[in-house]
């Protein structure tokens, strides 16, 4: 699904290599996936509904194709790139209506998801942190290289940490239990802003109040997943830029020129301006370079010129959008 149909893509089942190593290895690990109840394979593979959900299925397609690249011990940071760059792209699409009103009312209900989420995951932290100052002050109370004088003075302490964090802990929980309450309210918020019975207009996927819901969830279990366009054009930066440093995957010349711009304007558009004028220069600096080692091969340098152009343009853009930032 994620991959081009090439001549090599065409050849893979003569390809002793990948079919001895690589998709050997796929199969074991997926057969253990599949043997878990819960596992991320079996959980993205059972959302899949490509006549209820095309677009949120075209995601997890992709999402599948970075799960199972990452099964191998030499993964391609390239094609991890590439795979998160079409889940951005998708996402960008994902709910677009004719209805002006309609477009609206999605983008403010898109808003409140992911705020909603962020108020889940503070929720969750804080439970976490809590417990982590638990632990460690529980640990000043338990060591053994300290002197019977210096304990003295410290255990009178130990009642008061635990009456002060077991009420923290209370407002942590209830915090937990807030947000859940709160999420049903979203939801039918955003049936009463949507309209319909919910799975015509996308508001609900499965058991889930949306499909972001549903990312969130499997971002929990497995961090690689991206819940909007910005995650997955910032994984797509993380990967471009990885597999750029390394060299193996991007070609000398137009290839590494296009990937330096791209980086540039991923980044320009995440709104990392620093990184996108360094990457911008980058190929501003070697595009102009090519372009003079092959002066006399006008094909050659056809498309560095184009490349070099857009750098000159979207860098100057950048720079005006970092201003105001």
């Amino acid at each position: 699904y994620a991959r081009e149909l090439n001549n090599s893509f065409k050849e893979w089942k003569n390809d002793n290599t990948y079919r001895t190593y690589r998709l050997k290895t796929i199969k074991e690990k997926h057969l253990d996936q599949l043997a878990q109840a819960d596992s991320v394979l079996k959980e993205v593979g059972e959302a899949i509904d490509m006549q209820r959900y095309p677009n949120e299925s075209a995601i997890l397609k992709l999402h599948l194709a970075t799960f199972d690249e990452q099964l191998t011990e030499h993964y391609s940071k390239l094609d991890l790139g590439r795979f998160y760059l079409r889940i951005g792209w998708v996402f960008r699409g994902l709910g677009k209506t004719t209805n002006p009103q309609q477009s609206l009312l999605q983008d403010l209900v898109s808003g409140l998801d992911e705020r909603y989420r962020q108020l889940v995951d503070a929720a969750r932290r804080m439970e976490d942190q809590v417990n982590r100052f638990s632990d460690h002050v529980a640990s000043h109370f338990d060591r053994q290289d300290i002197t019977s004088e210096l304990k003295s003075r410290l255990i009178p302490f130990r009642d008061r940490f635990d009456e002060a964090i077991t009420s923290v802990r209370d407002t942590a929980v209830q915090a937990a239990r807030g947000s859940g309450a709160l999420g049903e309210l979203v939801a039918e918020y955003k049936t009463a802003a949507l309209g319909g019975d919910g799975f015509q207009t996308g508001i609900f996927f499965h058991g889930y109040p949306s499909f972001f819901e549903f990312l969130a969830y499997l971002k929990g279990e497995w961090p690689w997943a991206a819940t909007s366009e910005r995650e997955a054009l910032e994984k797509a930066v993380h990967y471009y830029k990885e597999a750029f440093a390394e060299g193996r995957d991007i070609a000398p010349g137009n290839q590494q020129i296009q990937a330096s711009y791209l980086i540039a304007e991923l980044s320009r558009r995440i709104g990392d301006y620093d990184e996108a004028r360094q990457y911008f220069n980058s190929t501003i600096k070697h595009g102009q370079e090519f372009v003079y080692r092959n002066r006399n091969d006008r094909s050659k340098v056809a498309l560095a010129r184009k490349i070099l152009e857009l750098a000159v343009e979207q860098g100057k853009s950048s720079m005006a959008e970092a201003a105001t930032a």
